[in-house]
């Protein structure tokens, strides 16, 4: 097949893709996952790094033996991050792909055109 035929219909397919009002709606609901999240994430992490600055003897603080505040806030950095995963995850399999798996289809029935 020729090749300018090929690129014409990918070009065709992503446009008709690209104007489907569920393209614009699971960019919408992405986004409006991913900004808030980000955002809680980046805050925690910034008063974690901001505490280790100017709050050390907040952070000295023992809690268990010779576990301190600390290390406690630097491992729940570590989990905050997979909680958030696993809730994205959640949020894809239910929100996002449904939508993705159409608009697959609708790529590969232009494709064919």
């Amino acid at each position: 097949m020729d090749e300018d035929v090929v690129r014409e219909r990918d070009a065709r397919a992503y446009e008709a893709v690209h104007d489907a009002a569920d393209f614009t709606e699971l960019k919408r609901r992405y986004k409006n996952f991913v900004v808030p999240w980000t955002i809680a994430f980046m805050a925690w992490y910034l008063a974690y790094v901001a505490c280790n600055n100017w709050a050390r003897d907040f952070m000295k603080l023992q809690v268990i033996g010779h576990v301190n505040v600390a290390l406690v806030f630097g491992l729940l950095q570590f989990v905050s991050t997979f909680v958030i995963a696993a809730i994205y995850g959640r949020f894809a399999n239910r929100k996002l792909d449904p939508l993705a798996a159409g608009l697959n289809a609708k790529y590969k029935r232009e494709r064919r055109r």
